[in-house]
């Protein structure tokens, strides 16, 4: 990273689907999460400690002072949206108006958090057929801090399609947008400044499919995360883009 700041990171995770159904548990022994921070750790390297909180522990795991010690939060949710408790989406959204930043990724973006940061209904439209489709993640923005050294298009060999018209506010900066086999695009990666907090949308990663494990997936939510806690370099480069190959096993 390189900016001479150390972040927090606190990477939400729901854990309901890893937990119950077999074939979410055989991609994601260790959940969701643990590729995630993975990821993290091998791109941010000694400028990040990441915990995991999810939602069955005591306040979802984002108690006062866990919240007051992140600089940045990734949230992943789907099935139990409703369950996360109203009073700890108004401490997060405190803390994201106060400065913390957050990374929303895939389904999180029906979560309770994203809704009250967006103001809006946040539905798109979405189509999920036995064993995915391909998409394609465009970079339309490759100076942005967040596209850094990610190929261009990213590939994701089995994926849940999401589409236009997706309810968010104009972004203040697109970064990716993606297409799909039906011939679908969807804005995928969406830069909002809330209060003194940056928030990154990035839409890849239904839990039925190895996505989280793809490098290229983890590069662009090390940079979200980066970003969001406001400590990136200028990225003037566009080298590196030239295309992807998906690794064997994701075939």
């Amino acid at each position: 990273m390189g900016a001479g700041r150390h972040l927090n990171v606190t990477v939400w995770n729901e854990f309901v689907h890893e937990r119950r159904e077999p074939s979410v548990k055989k991609i994601y022994p260790d959940g969701m999460h643990a590729p995630i921070v993975d990821g993290l750790r091998r791109e941010l390297g000694n400028d990040v400690t990441v915990r995991v909180a999810t939602l069955d522990e005591p306040e979802h795991g984002l108690t006062d002072d866990v919240l007051a010690d992140t600089d940045v939060m990734t949230w992943w949710g789907h099935a139990a949206h409703d369950q996360v408790s109203d009073g700890v989406v108004e401490k997060v959204h405190a803390r994201v108006l106060n400065g913390m930043g957050i990374v929303v990724l895939h389904s999180g973006h029906y979560s309770k958090i994203f809704k009250r940061l967006m103001g809006t209904t946040c539905s798109l439209i979405w189509r999920s057929d036995p064993g995915g489709e391909r998409e394609q993640i465009w970079t339309v923005n490759p100076a942005h801090p967040i596209a850094a050294g990610v190929p261009q298009p990213i590939v994701i060999p089995h994926q849940e399609m999401y589409g236009e018209y997706f309810d968010i506010p104009p972004p203040d900066e697109l970064v990716f947008i993606s297409s799909f086999e039906g011939g679908e695009v969807f804005r995928g990666g969406c830069c909002f400044t809330r209060g003194a907090g940056r928030v990154f949308y990035f839409s890849p990663g239904d839990q039925e499919y190895p996505v989280y494990h793809q490098v290229e997936v983890q590069r662009v939510i090390a940079n979200a995360v980066a970003w969001c806690g406001g400590v990136t370099q200028p990225n003037d480069s566009t080298a590196g883009r030239e295309g992807n190959r998906p690794r064997d096993w994701y075939l």
